[in-house]
């Protein structure tokens, strides 16, 4: 059983699965950046429709991280894939991770990934992936510190 707590510069963090009241809150923080300003929207209908397809498969993970006071403090999603390739490996995909502002420089980031890693391998996974934007070169220097290394070039096509 992985922790539900994680302490980081004597502050606790509580970690649960995301509920659907959680939405304008974990919508809010993907907003509060330069990049998410640009790509989040006001309606709430688009969320709720993927919050319960990203809920009903256990596949997936999206976590809320609140300070003690019951501020949300970060969220990431992680999606467990099996895979063919790599002798059947399967895979932890990171996608969507945002410490708030508040939350930035104490260590948190690092504290959750060590979690996320943990919840993967608790499930089978052999390796974490993600992508990040080009232009988050501070987010590029905080995944190197942690050991991932740019491996692979990635695509994007809009449908």
């Amino acid at each position: 059983m992985l922790p539900t707590s994680i302490t980081v510069a004597e502050q606790v963090f509580h970690l649960a699965k995301a509920v659907e009241a959680d939405l304008p809150e974990l919508v809010g923080l993907l907003a509060d950046d330069v990049l998410g300003a640009e790509r989040e929207g006001r309606d709430m209908q688009p969320y709720r429709m993927a919050f319960q397809e990203i809920d009903g498969d256990p596949q997936h993970c999206l976590l809320t991280v609140r300070d003690i006071s019951g501020v949300l403090a970060g969220t990431m999603q992680l999606t467990l894939i099996p895979g063919l390739s790599r002798g059947g490996a399967k895979r932890l995909q990171i996608e969507g991770v945002r410490v708030g502002s508040s939350a930035r420089g104490a260590g948190l980031g690092a504290a959750l990934f060590e979690w996320a890693h943990e919840y993967g391998r608790s499930r089978g996974a052999v390796f974490a992936q993600l992508t990040t934007d080009k232009r988050r070169s501070d987010a590029h220097r905080f995944y190197a510190r942690l050991g991932y290394e740019p491996t692979h070039e990635g695509f994007k096509l809009a449908l």
